[in-house]
């Protein structure tokens, strides 16, 4: 055998025994359907064009080795969170959701308390604007909804500006264990690369998990988002491999790249990670925050 293909070889080994210790887990798709059974909302003023079924998530699930994913509810849909629920009763192994409930309802944690007994859901999204419209996270409807998040042992989970990092501190201090997840690197702007700092004090709160998902989106360049990849570098440093997740974003992601490359990014092109900090980012530190069955 020659010297080259031999070390290919002995690559392609490494790389499947590697990959045999964990199980890759993407912790953020949308799913939806256009289907008069699952209305969107009537806020939604521009349903997507096409379809985001969770047959087509399974079949990229499929080509790219990926064994278990957390679904997130869809704004489309808003609080309506039965198509999601449907999919959890048909794939209960495969998959776990992350319901939405309406933050200034009063009645959300009964919601909360519903979707996650009796629908399976395993926790709850939240979305603050970070203008005038998001002021509700520091409003008197917060403290009770975080709190049977907290009873219900299910994380909370924040789609936010970095601009809006203090305010959720104030709620992680009152409610130290819970897990809370931050979506998106807080999509800090590329250039304003000392705004990540409001992310990073959070790194002070033991059960703050980052997803570093949206290098994509955040870039000026091409792949591999060496731009964005500066911030995982960041974050990486203050949070440690075992509190980052990554996740695909589809199929949001389409429209600025594949499904495949936003796994390839992280496993094959960020060199400053070594195998097993992509076993905690690819795998281990979602089963932390969302463990599946065998």
């Amino acid at each position: 055998m020659r010297r080259r293909e031999f070390a290919l070889g002995l690559t392609s080994a490494m790389a499947a025994a590697a990959a045999s210790k964990y199980r890759i887990i993407d912790s953020h798709v949308h799913v939806w359907k256009k289907d008069a059974r699952y209305p969107f909302a009537k806020e939604t003023k521009r349903p997507p064009e096409k379809d985001a079924t969770v047959e087509m998530l399974m079949e990229l699930m499929k080509a790219n080795h990926v064994e278990r994913t957390v679904i997130i509810q869809v704004i489309h849909y808003r609080w309506d969170n039965s198509y999601l629920a449907d999919v959890l009763k048909r794939y209960p192994k495969l998959f776990h959701g992350v319901a939405r409930v309406n933050p200034e309802d009063p009645a959300a944690p009964d919601h909360l308390s519903k979707l996650v007994k009796e629908q399976g859901f395993r926790g709850v999204r939240l979305s603050p604007a970070g203008n005038a419209a998001g002021d509700w996270i520091n409003g008197p409807l917060m403290p009770p909804l975080w709190k049977r998040c907290e009873e219900l042992k299910v994380p909370m989970t924040l789609l936010m500006p970095t601009s809006r990092c203090p305010d959720a501190a104030k709620l992680i201090e009152k409610y130290p264990d819970l897990a809370v997840v931050i979506d998106h690197m807080t999509d800090c702007p590329i250039d304003q690369p000392r705004e990540l700092e409001k992310l990073i004090a959070l790194k002070r709160y033991p059960k703050v998990f980052v997803k570093i998902s949206h290098t994509w989106a955040i870039s000026k360049q091409p792949y591999p988002w060496l731009d964005a990849q500066e911030y995982v570098k960041r974050l990486h440093a203050a949070y440690g491999p075992r509190r980052l997740m990554w996740g695909t974003d589809w199929p949001v992601c389409e429209a600025h790249t594949t499904y495949e490359k936003t796994l390839s990014v992280v496993r094959d092109d960020m060199k400053f990670l070594n195998a097993d900090d992509k076993s905690w980012i690819l795998s281990k530190t979602i089963e932390r925050v969302w463990p599946f069955p065998a």
